[in-house]
């Protein structure tokens, strides 16, 4: 027997993501920072356990595949790319183009474009940014920001190469860190640089002993998503950075 139907001719407003195969933290994140009435979908892009240079080249070849594997007939209102040094090596209109290439939607971005446009709304062009890897890895972002108006006044890292042991950064590593550099920089805010970074908890303890805004990847990049596809975001959610729009 064939069954009649209907179909619903609304969808709630969909956001896509290509995540890193080695990222534990942003899906959980994003979900806890969009709204409900938000459909996230979610690619993965092959990547390695350690992020170098070659790796970071490699995995750009794979984005517009990534991309493709989003379901074809999703009408995205925003895409990002989950990879914040990646996108400083690969530069966000790569990126934009290759996701482009392989989605339907209006906008893409990423944790760079959303870091920029995220200080823009602060007012801040001093920053002191933590990064769970080596210098060489990290000194492509701090020229990236230099070339859009703000200034890396103060840099430290975990010096940690291997994105399982990233993940595993404890809080409280995290709040020593950002508050330490956060009081002793010549800086206006602090960013927690990497997706896979759980920086959520701790945003607001630090911002209470710091006095300053901190930002972190995951936290830049769902406020840009929600800029760019008109979303309201919820209440409450972590860090000075919400109270910009409002």
């Amino acid at each position: 027997m064939s069954l009649p139907y209907t179909l619903n001719a609304d969808h709630p407003t969909q956001i896509g993501m290509v995540v890193l195969q080695s990222d534990e933290t942003l899906e959980r994140d994003l979900r806890r920072l969009l709204p409900l009435e938000a459909e996230v979908l979610v690619s993965r892009v092959p990547s390695a356990e350690v992020l170098t240079q070659a790796s970071i080249t490699e995995m750009e070849g794979n984005l517009t595949q990534a991309a493709r594997l989003l379901p074809r007939s999703a009408d995205c209102a925003a895409v990002g790319y989950g990879c914040t040094s990646g996108t400083a090596q690969i530069g966000a209109a790569r990126v934009g183009k290759l996701i482009s290439d392989g989605v339907r939607t209006k906008h893409v971005t990423e944790p760079v474009s959303a870091l920029t446009a995220a200080c823009r709304a602060l007012g801040i062009t001093r920053l002191a940014l933590i990064s769970p890897y080596v210098a060489a890895i990290s000194d492509q972002l701090r020229h990236v920001l230099g070339a859009a108006g703000i200034r890396v006044t103060a840099f430290a890292s975990f010096d940690e190469p291997k994105e399982e042991s990233v993940v595993r950064i404890s809080a409280q590593s995290l709040r020593r860190a950002a508050i330490e550099i956060g009081t002793t920089a010549d800086c206006e805010a602090v960013f927690l640089s990497c997706t896979n970074l759980r920086t959520l908890d701790v945003i607001d303890a630090i911002e209470d002993e710091i006095g300053k805004p901190v930002l972190s990847s995951n936290q830049v990049l769902g406020w840009h998503l929600m800029q760019l596809a008109a979303l309201m975001p919820p209440q409450n959610l972590p860090g000075r950075l919400w109270q910009s729009g409002r």
